[in-house]
């Protein structure tokens, strides 16, 4: 596979755009990650990948030529299994719930913690988060690039940073919503309140927030409906080299 140059030959590929994990539109729309193709002239095979282990394939299996594959998070379709399988380590059926907001979030109980937008100011307190948390920055390179987008909203309490929400994915018509609360502060309405200033944002630009979790995840799917969230799609993902996380 060789990485594109001029990614707005596969634009096209990541059409129509549908509420969930928009890998290819986040590397698109903001630089990070990478894709690559069998044939950067005539694409039949697409494989992006954003930060976190997360990729996007799609296309012809004949046309994936790599010997080896990257362990990680596939968003792709049973075509693709078999070879995941033998390239890339134990395959494991992770199932997803989709949710997207078409409104004005619902109105969310205040919290005694100090929201706001972060700035690569705080890049220091997105680090200082538990190792499980860390995961929220992947697809923006780091916590440094997560902190600059001005698009993240973090709350404070006691001078440390205890929950953040950000568009996890950015896409042309959607953007997929992230959020993480540390284990003592859960209960008291962060998420949802941090989550409830990210969506408002994303409505103000324009697009369409949606929010991808797990089935069992009933403190994600409360906060979704909390906020007004409706189901769109059950969905999965293909976890190679790994089991899926529990109750993400």
């Amino acid at each position: 596979m060789i990485e594109l140059s001029e990614n707005d030959k596969v634009r096209g590929w990541f059409h129509p755009e549908v509420p969930g994990p928009l890998i290819g539109p986040h590397v698109l729309r903001t630089g990070l990650g990478r894709i690559l193709v069998d044939d950067p002239a005539d694409p039949g095979t697409v494989l992006a990948e954003a930060g976190g282990d997360n990729y996007d394939l799609s296309g012809d299996p004949s046309g994936l030529d790599c010997e080896k594959l990257p362990q990680g998070f596939y968003r792709t379709d049973e075509d693709f299994a078999p070879l995941l399988a033998e390239r890339s380590g134990d395959l494991y059926r992770w199932p997803r719930v989709i949710y997207e907001l078409a409104a004005e979030p619902r109105p969310v109980p205040g919290v005694a913690a100090g929201l706001r937008v972060l700035e690569p100011r705080d890049t220091a307190a997105l680090e200082a988060l538990s190792p499980e948390l860390q995961w929220i920055t992947e697809t923006w390179g780091g916590h440094e690039g997560a902190a600059a987008s001005g698009l993240a909203v973090g709350a404070f309490a006691g001078g440390r940073l205890v929950s953040v929400a950000l568009p996890f994915y950015l896409g042309e018509r959607y953007e997929d919503i992230g959020v993480v609360t540390e284990d003592g502060h859960r209960g008291r309405g962060l998420s949802a309140a941090c989550a409830a200033r990210v969506v408002a944002c994303v409505l103000r630009r324009g697009r369409r927030p949606s929010w991808s979790t797990s089935p069992d995840n009933q403190a994600s799917r409360r906060v979704a409906a909390k906020l007004g969230f409706r189901f769109v799609r059950e969905d999965q993902l293909y976890v190679t080299g790994f089991p899926p996380p529990p109750g993400s």
